[in-house]
């Protein structure tokens, strides 16, 4: 099986190849369907590949000609996609004409409405359609990012805290000596930044889009948000991402990232964030959130090396990873190894409801 094993994971690799998002979970998933059913069963591995590496009708052009291409050169798997029979379920629309279109009416649509709202919010983003983003593109505008706070030096009055002496006797010279209420203070609460690392490399390709929607919610919820991109290079992208309309937020993006569906230099790029930006004051204190899957072309070692650095100036360093999302995930990847021991939460990044878990973290930081 090990052989068979190599030969139907090239296949899901030359179909990345060819244009369709085939991540490492959906490839994952394709070797285990296969395992199932059995990599002698033409049929049910044709179906297996369809079913775990397709996420629209469109890929499925492109899945049965690279199925022919791929297999036609090997002698121990199917060489032809087998014939595929189409069955449309017209249930409910048998229903409504029995009930001569009334039925439950309203209700039922909005209870519709919401099942498929809910059904998005646990979906991998990877995994959707375009139709699908589309629909769930509308759902980040419900999150809304309530910033961290921290304690400064200076005090401000307050029903309780430590005694104003000051304030007191004041208020009881204004009153020629007669008796008042005591004053209290206590220390003024600021919010605190939030700086945003998004990786948009090749590996991230599929939830680039997603990520950059999120970081717009963040930064026109009014809390005191920075965002970078890393790639080969690091993109600030704060000032586009200030656009209240997110389609326009995400070409201004677009137009300023140069190194989109690149290559990955993790280490590379928070040592650029931290010499040009960081040690400048951007990250003392601050709240970074690094969103990545954690492939590092480069030593590991020196990623955690970084990230040890990132964490010495910030007040907490949170790293979201979209495959966290896969209940079969180990952090086994060279970066995400050595950057566990300095991040102070290590969370899921592959959903809208993983989003809003972010969100949550990120607040209570």
């Amino acid at each position: 099986m090990a052989g068979a094993a190599e030969i139907f994971l090239g296949f899901a690799r030359a179909l990345r190849a060819a244009g369709v998002a085939v991540t490492a979970d959906r490839e994952r998933t394709y070797l285990e369907a296969v395992a199932a059913v059995g990599a002698d069963d033409q049929s049910a591995t044709y179906f297996a590949g369809r079913a775990t590496l397709c996420a629209s009708p469109i890929d499925l052009e492109t899945y049965d000609r690279v199925y022919a291409a791929w297999f036609s050169r090997q002698s121990t798997v199917p060489r032809q996609p087998p014939p595929m029979t189409v069955v449309i379920e017209r249930a409910s629309l048998d229903a409504d004409e029995a009930s001569g279109g009334e039925g439950s009416g309203e209700d039922e649509s909005v209870a519709a409405r919401a099942s498929r709202a809910e059904v998005l919010r646990q979906r991998d983003v990877a995994s959707l359609s375009a139709r699908e983003k589309h629909q769930l593109s509308a759902l980040f505008g419900s999150i809304r990012l309530a910033p961290p706070s921290r304690r400064v030096p200076r005090r401000t009055p307050h029903r309780h805290g430590d005694l104003d002496a000051r304030a007191t006797l004041r208020d009881m010279r204004s009153r020629l000596g007669e008796p008042s209420r005591l004053r209290h203070r206590t220390r003024a609460v600021r919010p605190r930044r939030v700086v945003v690392l998004i990786d948009v490399s090749g590996s991230m390709s599929a939830y680039a889009d997603s990520l950059l929607r999120l970081a717009h919610a963040w930064a026109r919820g009014g809390a005191p948000v920075e965002v970078f991109t890393v790639g080969t290079r690091v993109t600030h992208v704060t000032r586009p991402l200030r656009h209240r309309d997110p389609d326009r937020a995400l070409i201004g993006c677009g137009e300023a990232i140069p190194d989109w569906s690149g290559g990955t230099r993790l280490a590379d790029g928070i040592r650029h964030f931290l010499s040009r930006w960081g040690r400048r004051g951007m990250a003392r204190g601050a709240v970074v959130v690094i969103i990545s899957d954690g492939w590092e072309r480069g030593d590991p070692m020196e990623l955690g090396e970084q990230v040890r650095q990132l964490k010495s100036l910030a007040h907490k360093v949170i790293w979201a990873n979209p495959h966290k999302g896969a209940l079969t995930y180990e952090p086994v990847q060279g970066g995400i190894v050595a950057s566990l021991p300095h991040l102070d939460a290590f969370v899921a990044g592959h959903s809208l409801a993983a989003f809003e878990e972010l969100t949550e973290v990120v607040a209570h930081a």
